[in-house]
Formats: structure tokens, sequence, C-alpha cells
């Protein structure tokens, strides 16, 4: 392989992730492109169910506020988020493997009104008929611009890791800013939805088999094993 392996998801999710792939014997280089920062916010005077949480951001970033709803159960999008609730102390409901509304589609068909914790930029949903669901922003993601040494990071062979539909389409941006060869690159998505917000123009595009650090790096493995 003649290019970089490069994970350019923000901290502290990063640093596991390399930790992952050193694991795996993959030299992956570490280049956060965003960073997320709390949002003030207060939690709305309403007796809720439970708390949706698509990304361990939100219980991160909460701050405070989170406090006064200290109790509820979560409901969160995936295994890495349920553990964050769990570790913070909080009771998981229902644990997702391919995003918010899988979880919203498995809920029993009775009503029940859902605090959703979220970032400024969020993935839409479609409410099932007996529930309710208020959004508060508890979070944002500030992205970062290449500057042209780390552009040159990007040469042809190079495979870029994908976490999360805003850094696939701020990084599609930035090659677009910067000048790089997108046809040179080879990308690998946590989900499909991710895939798709990277747009078109790429080497190739892989999508782990499941929405899991685990799964993406293997499909990395592969990608540098047929270069």
């Amino acid at each position: 392989m003649s290019g970089r392996i490069l994970a350019i998801r923000p901290e502290p999710g990063l640093t596991g992730t390399l930790a992952r792939g050193h694991a795996r014997g993959l030299a992956i280089t570490g280049l956060p492109l965003s960073q997320v920062e709390p949002v003030a916010w207060r939690a709305p005077a309403r007796a809720y169910n439970g708390l949706l949480i698509g990304s361990a951001n939100a219980l991160r970033h909460a701050g405070a506020e989170l406090e006064k709803l200290r109790g509820l159960p979560v409901l969160a999008v995936g295994e890495r988020t349920a553990e964050a609730a769990r570790q913070a102390g909080w009771p998981v409901e229902a644990c997702g493997e391919g995003g918010l509304q899988q979880v919203l589609d498995a809920l029993p068909d009775a009503p029940r009104t859902l605090l959703r914790l979220a970032g400024e930029q969020r993935t839409r949903i479609e409410i099932p008929a007996p529930v309710a669901i208020d959004t508060v922003t508890v979070y944002r993601v500030v992205h970062r611009t290449l500057s042209a040494a780390q552009a040159r990071l990007f040469s042809p062979g190079s495979v870029v890791l994908l976490h999360s539909g805003e850094a696939a389409r701020h990084f599609a941006h930035e090659c677009t800013r910067c000048g790089i060869d997108k046809s040179g690159i080879a990308l690998a998505a946590l989900a499909p939805r991710i895939a798709d917000a990277a747009g078109s123009g790429w080497e190739a595009v892989r999508i782990a088999d499941a929405p899991q650090d685990e799964a993406l790096l293997a499909i990395v493995a592969e990608l540098c094993q047929g270069r």
C-alpha cells in the first residue's frame, strides 16, 4: 500500500479507534477534522418515559442539566452509546444496531414520551404514532479545515475511515477545496448513510458489516491488502 490510513473522527473516539487499529497491526494516522463542543440547554419541565440518544457525545457534553433527568431509561443508538450510558450510571432500556430509527421501530405499540438529546446536525427520524418526542440540542460539531501540509497526507492509495455523515460531507468538501484527487482515495464507512454522505468520485467505498469499530477496521485491513 502506497498511501496512509487516516482516521478523521474527533476525540475522544479517535484515541479508541487508533488503539484498536494498532492492535490489528494497522498503522493509522489520527487527523481529527472536527471537535465536539457543548451547547447551553435546559431540561424541559415535562415528564418523560425515557431518553433517546444517538451519540455518546450527548452524554459527554450535556452538563449539569442532565442530572435533572437522572434515572430515566436510555434508548441508545448502539452498543458504544449504551455502554457510555451505563458507565455514567444510566439504565439502558434499548440498544440499536442500525440507527435510531431501528430503535423506535422496535418499541412496543404503546404511548410514551421521549426526550431526544441531540447535536445541532442530526439524522431525521420517523416517529411512530403512539410515541411523542421532544428534541433538545446539547452539543455541536465544529469542523476544521485542512492545511496545505495536511492535505498532502491524503495521497493516492490512502484509506480514510468515516464514522459519521457530517465527517463524510466535510471531508468531501475539503478534498474539493484543497484539490485532493478523490479518485485515488478509498473510504471505509461505518454505515450506508455515511457512505452516501461522502458522495461519489472515490477510488472505492466499503461499508462495515456492523456499525462498530471492529467491523470498520476489518474492511480497512481488506482494502489495504488489495493495494
